[in-house]
């Protein structure tokens, strides 16, 4: 454990108390008063309550779509599995601003809806609500759908025999061994759109704004560091509380679970009932997901293949490399980050699992989390001032994006492989110590094969995440050397049709890379027994 606590906090509570610091400090004292002050406004108590309240409609309805295609995935076998996940996992890893031009596209003037119906939805917490289920339906799929695709169908199978209903038998035994997955799915959903950004920012105009998007202005536009720094303490706070009862619920609810391998309970639909669940979530995946993705493809191409052409010219000014480059670039600190997050949080992980864990390692579980939930603003910024000196003197050093990225995956990480490490019979540990196996046999024998799946699931998510981190990579990133996400960002920033095109272009581009990368992934995960 003293690797993880040593890596959050040299590179997440170090830089974030720096910034902090900064807000509330003159003249050698400090400002407490000014907490008061600034949640006393009225704009800031709406743009708290709006934050929270849109944050649990979207974790609502995220759980609600993507339950279905969670089992769809984890019981159902169905020509195209492989392909279809990587696909339903490229939205998360998309820009934001981005997915957000991609919707108003869809929901604005003169987009598809008010073409066909004359219906518009920007401006609307509708558009809003619809862009996180967007970009959060993988984390459900892939969460839920990794452990449920792992859990006997045998146990389910004999509450039937023993006359249970299907629905009894799915709430009274499948329901409560899900539980874990499903509150770390809604918990990294509710973080995700609690401090978003760029779907509120795009989608929302004038009218809404998060807490993200008020540190952003608070920060770049009226350069009112102080109030940004009371506004990032407040959703520290938050945060924090919301963590620490997740923490306490699930330690509650945990049992030991019988895993079984995947290859074994996945099935081809039978029945009506099947056919109709797996006909629904393809129709899902077509409309909410594949369909933003077809507008922007088909806007990269609005110049024939002129856009793509010009992502190879540097332009000497916003960009000191061609746009292109970005794309080898990212890639390189998306595999570093990887590598760093699937190491800390691994650690985490199986500190965290132990049944002899003292309390103050288990409320580090929920400190893991906080990541998520700060500001990513406050971040980038906090690492430009805290990492400025020896002997971190990390401002020019390129390791600085794949750590910034790698504090987003380790929390991915660990509440992946958590559930699973947690799962595993200590007898079958101690059964191999006693015939005189060593620790680090114990693991490699006994919870490397039982937890290899989600260890590759854990990976997959922190590259992907990696891929499209923006908030605090937008800070740190060199012009010489810029990630997807920052280079989509300046070229949207910047007027012109070629521009846009060529934004348009480099997303698609990196919608692609990613598709890959995730299809590469599957193929890893496929053994010769077809394990999925």
């Amino acid at each position: 454990m003293l690797g993880p606590v040593a890596f959050f906090a040299v590179f997440f509570a170090w830089p974030v108390a720096a910034i902090v610091t900064r807000g509330l400090k003159t003249d050698g004292g400090w400002r407490f008063g000014r907490i008061a002050d600034v949640v006393g406004q009225p704009d800031i108590r709406h743009v708290l309550w709006f934050t929270t309240w849109q944050a649990l409609a979207s974790t609502a309805l995220t759980l609600l779509v993507a339950l279905p295609a969670a089992y769809v995935f984890a019981r159902l076998d169905f020509p195209g599995r492989q392909v279809l996940r990587a696909v339903v996992t490229v939205p998360f890893v998309l820009p934001t601003v981005v997915v957000g031009t991609a919707f108003l596209a869809l929901v604005g003037r003169g987009g598809l809806l008010d073409e066909l119906w004359g219906v518009r939805l920007d401006t609307t917490v509708w558009a809003i609500l619809l862009a996180h289920v967007f970009f959060n339906y993988a984390v459900v799929v892939r969460t839920v759908g990794g452990l449920w695709s792992q859990l006997d169908p045998r146990q389910e199978e004999a509450a039937r025999m023993l006359g249970a209903s299907p629905a009894a038998a799915w709430r009274k035994v499948t329901l409560p061994a899900l539980a874990p997955a499903v509150a770390a799915a809604a918990l990294m959903v509710f973080l995700f759109t609690f401090t978003s950004f760029g779907v509120v920012q795009i989608l929302g105009g004038p009218t809404f704004a998060t807490l993200e998007v008020e540190i952003y202005r608070q920060t770049s536009e009226i350069f009112d560091l102080s109030t940004a720094a009371v506004l990032t303490l407040v959703q520290f706070v938050a945060v924090g509380a919301v963590l620490a009862v997740h923490a306490w619920t699930v330690r509650r609810r945990e049992s030991a679970l019988r895993l079984v391998d995947p290859s074994v309970t996945a099935r081809r639909p039978r029945g009506a009932g099947q056919w109709a669940l797996l006909a629904g979530v393809l129709a899902t995946v077509a409309v909410l997901l594949v369909l933003p993705l077809a507008v922007l493809v088909r806007r990269s191409f609005d110049g024939g293949l002129g856009y793509y052409r010009a992502l190879g010219d540097a332009d000497g000014g916003t960009f000191l490399v061609a746009p292109v480059e970005s794309v080898v670039n990212s890639l390189q600190y998306a595999a570093a980050a990887t590598a760093i997050a699937v190491l800390i949080g691994g650690l985490a992980a199986a500190a965290l699992a132990r049944r002899d864990a003292g309390r103050l390692v288990r409320g580090f579980d929920a400190l893991l989390m906080l990541p998520l939930g700060v500001s990513a603003v406050t971040v980038g910024f906090g690492f430009l001032i805290a990492l400025d000196k020896p002997p971190l003197d990390l401002r020019q050093s390129w390791i600085l994006v794949p750590l910034a990225q790698a504090l987003v995956g380790v929390p991915f990480v660990v509440r992946t492989m958590l559930p699973v490490l947690r799962a595993v019979e200590e007898r079958l540990r101690e059964a191999a110590a006693v015939l005189g196996a060593s620790p680090w046999r114990v693991w490699r024998e006994v919870d490397l094969p039982m937890v290899r799946r989600a260890l590759l699931v854990a990976a997959g998510f922190a590259f992907a995440v990696s891929l499209g981190e923006f908030g605090a990579t937008v800070f740190i990133a060199r012009p010489d050397n810029p990630t997807l996400p920052v280079a989509v960002a300046r070229l949207l920033s910047r007027p012109g049709d070629l521009n846009y095109g060529q934004a348009m272009a480099l997303s698609t581009i990196l919608m692609v890379v990613c598709a890959v990368s995730l299809l590469a992934l599957e193929r890893l995960r496929t053994d010769r027994t077809g394990e999925f």
